[in-house]
C-alpha cells in the first residue's frame, strides 16, 4: 500500500485527507491516546490507506501499561499514543510499534434499509486471530469447558521467526489466524501459511494489491475474509479498499473476491467479519454480504432512508452499528440481523450525541461507546452497554472512564477492533489503567469484571505483579486467557484466570534474552497481533515499513515461541 513521504522521526502519524469525491466527513474524534497535539504537517494526497508510523528511534520502545493505538481509519482518524515510560524498565531496546490507519474514499453511497423480522442461525464460527486470541468455539467469550492445558515445561522456546519486510511504501500487513493445521499472516500483496511448529511455508496466496483490513473471525472449517486494494498502486497514492475475498486458510486458497458499485464507483470499504456463513463489508459508502463459500450476494444496501451500516461485528451473531441522521440530530442503531437475509431481528437506539460504538461481543450483546467524548484519552470508551440480543433492551450500563480502564477501541470504522477486554460468563473482564507498584519504582496493573446483568463489579480482580501489566486477550470457555508483559529480567507470559476463583495458572513464558524483550516490546498487544493456543504463542505486525525507516536492529512480521509439550 504505497504512501506518502514520511514524517519527521518521532512525530506521529500525519491523517490522509479527503479525495475528490467528499461527503460531509463525520465529526472528528479526540486527539489520539494522551498524544499532544503536533505541529501541523504537510498536506497528504490521496486517500485509502494508512499514515505514516514514526521513524528513527521508537517512542514506544518502552512500554507500560496498556495503550491501544488501534486500527483506526478515515480522515480524521485519531493519532498514536506515546505509552508511560515504566520506571523499571530501564535501557531497553530501540524497536518500531506501528498501527494501521487506514482513510476511507468517501464516494457515492449505497444505503441499505433493513427490514424487520428474520430469524438467526446457529453458528459455527470461531474467533481467531485478527490480535486478540486463539482458537475460540461457540458464543463470544464462552463455548463449553476451556481446551488450554498445562504444558509440562511451561518455558518456551522460539520456534520460528519472519523478517519484516521492507518496503517502497509503508504497506499493512493486519491479519493473523490459527487454526489446527496452520498459522496464516498477511504480508506484502500476499497471505502465507506457516507450520505452527517449524515456520515452514505451506501455502501463499497473492492478492494483487495491499491489504486493507481483516478479518479476527474465522469460520469452523477454517475460513475467513480480507478487504484489499486491486491493485498496488505508485508511491503516495491508494488504489482504495473496494475488493472483498474469501480465505480458505486449511487449503491455502483465495475462494472469491468480489466488489460492489456505486454506479460506475467500486465503493469502499472500512471493516469485514464473517458470522455463520456470510461475510459483511460496511463502511459509509455503502455495504454488502456475501455467501462465504460460493461469494454470492446475499444482501447489500439499497436506496431510502438516510442511514447507513458504518460496520458490523459478527462470530455466533452478525450486528450491525447503523448510523441515522447526520451531526447533533444523528443517531446509531445497534442492530442483531440475520446473516443470511439481513433481517432485523432486535435493535437498541443509543441516545443522541454518541457518534461512534464498537460492538465488544456479538453473544452476548456487549458495545462500548466513548459518550460525549468523557473518556478524555481517545481511547473510544468511556461506556459499556449490555443489550438483550431477543428483544433490543438495555440490561445495564456501565461506566467504564478511560482514566481507570486501559481498554482502547477504534469505533470509527472498524467497529470490532478493541483492545484490553474480553467477555465471557456473562462478564466483561477489562483490564485497568497501569499504576505504580508495591516496590520501588516498580509499574503494575489488573483484570477486574463487571456483571452484564447487574452492571456492577463482581469483586473479582486478577493482579497482573509487581513490576507485571496485565492484557486479557479472548476467552477459553469460563477461563481468561491473558499476556503479562514482564519487567527487564523476567520473560513475558501467558496466564489462564479460572472464571471463577480468578486463580491465575501460567500457560507459557519467555526467555529472558535481548533479542526476545526486543520482540516482546515491539510485538506487544498494544501495536501487534498476538495469539496463542495449545503452547503456542504468536506475535506479529500489522505493518511492513519503507527501508528508510527500518531500526538498526532486527525486526519481525512473525516471531512464534512454543513450549514444546
Amino acid at each position: 500500500m504505497t504512501q506518502p513521504p514520511p514524517p519527521p522521526p518521532n512525530q506521529p502519524p500525519q491523517q490522509p485527507g479527503f479525495g475528490p469525491a467528499q461527503q460531509p466527513r463525520p465529526p472528528a474524534p479526540q486527539p489520539g491516546y494522551g498524544y499532544p497535539q503536533q505541529p501541523p504537517q504537510p498536506a497528504q494526497p490521496g486517500y485509502g490507506y494508512p499514515a505514516q508510523p514514526p521513524t528513527g528511534p521508537n517512542p514506544y520502545a518502552q512500554q507500560s501499561g496498556y495503550g491501544y493505538p488501534g486500527y483506526p481509519g478515515g480522515p480524521t482518524a485519531p493519532t498514536m499514543p506515546i505509552p508511560s515510560k515504566p520506571k523499571n524498565n530501564a535501557a531497553l531496546f530501540i524497536v518500531i510499534a506501528a498501527v494501521v490507519a487506514i482513510a476511507l474514499i468517501v464516494g457515492g453511497g449505497i444505503w441499505y434499509a433493513h427490514s424487520s423480522g428474520g430469524d438467526g442461525k446457529k453458528d459455527d464460527t470461531a474467533s481467531s486471530g485478527g490480535g486478540t486470541g486463539g482458537k475460540d468455539t461457540g458464543k463470544d467469550g464462552e463455548g463449553g469447558k476451556g481446551t488450554e492445558k498445562v504444558p509440562a515445561n511451561t518455558t518456551s522456546k522460539v520456534l520460528f521467526q519472519v523478517p519484516l519486510p521492507t518496503t517502497k511504501d509503508t504497506t499493512v500487513t493486519a491479519g493473523s489466524w490459527l487454526t489446527d493445521k496452520v498459522y496464516a499472516k498477511s504480508g506484502v500483496g500476499e497471505i502465507v501459511g506457516y507450520d505452527p511448529d517449524s515456520g515452514a511455508k505451506l501455502w501463499t496466496v497473492p492478492l494483487p494489491g495491499p491489504v486493507c483490513y481483516a478479518s479476527g473471525r474465522v469460520s469452523a472449517d477454517g475460513r475467513t475474509a480480507v478487504v484489499f486494494q486491486p491493485r498496488t498502486p505508485p508511491k503516495g497514492s491508494s488504489a482504495g479498499c473496494s475488493q472483498v475475498a474469501a480465505i480458505d486458510l486449511n487449503a491455502g486458497k483465495r475462494l472469491w473476491t468480489k466488489s460492489i458499485k456505486s454506479g460506475d464507483i467500486a465503493v469502499d470499504f472500512n471493516n469485514v467479519t464473517v458470522a455463520q456463513q456470510t461475510v459483511a463489508v460496511g463502511g459509509t459508502s455503502g455495504g454488502a454480504a456475501f455467501d462465504l463459500s460460493s461469494g454470492t450476494v446475499r444482501w447489500q444496501p439499497k436506496p431510502g432512508d438516510g442511514c447507513y451500516d458504518a460496520g458490523y461485528g459478527g462470530g455466533t451473531k452478525l450486528v450491525a452499528v447503523r448510523r441515522c441522521g447526520s451531526g447533533d440530530t444523528g443517531q446509531l442503531h445497534i442492530q442483531t440481523l440475520d446473516p443470511a437475509s439481513g433481517k432485523v431481528i432486535s435493535e437498541y437506539t443509543m441516545t443522541s450525541g454518541i457518534d461512534y460504538a464498537s460492538v465488544v461481543s456479538t453473544d452476548p450483546l456487549v458495545v462500548a461507546a466513548d459518550v460525549n467524548d468523557s473518556a478524555g484519552d481517545g481511547s473510544g470508551f468511556s461506556d459499556v452497554f449490555s443489550i438483550d440480543n431477543r428483544t433490543g433492551k438495555l440490561r445495564t450500563r456501565i461506566s467504564t472512564p478511560g482514566s481507570s480502564y486501559a481498554v482502547r477501541c477504534d469505533g470509527i470504522y472498524e467497529v470490532e477492533k478493541c483492545k484490553g477486554v474480553t467477555v465471557g460468563n456473562d462478564r466483561l473482564y477489562l483490564a485497568t489503567e497501569e499504576h505504580d507498584g508495591s516496590g520501588d519504582g516498580t509499574r503494575t496493573n489488573e483484570i477486574v469484571a463487571f456483571d452484564l446483568a447487574t452492571g456492577e463489579q463482581t469483586g473479582q480482580r486478577a493482579d497482573a505483579g509487581n513490576g507485571y501489566t496485565i492484557t486479557p486477550l479472548r476467552m477459553d470457555g469460563p477461563n481468561v486467557i491473558a499476556y503479562k508483559n514482564a519487567p527487564y529480567d523476567k520473560g513475558g507470559q501467558i496466564v489462564s484466570i479460572d472464571g471463577g476463583s480468578f486463580k491465575e495458572t501460567k500457560l507459557l513464558e519467555n526467555p529472558v534474552t535481548v533479542a526476545v524483550k526486543a520482540i516482546e516490546t515491539s510485538l506487544s498487544p498494544e501495536y501487534a497481533e498476538v495469539l496463542y493456543s495449545q503452547g503456542h504463542l504468536y506475535m506479529s505486525a500489522v505493518y511492513a515499513r519503507t527501508a528508510s525507516s527500518s531500526s538498526a536492529g532486527k525486526e519481525y512480521l512473525v516471531a512464534a515461541f512454543g513450549t514444546g509439550g
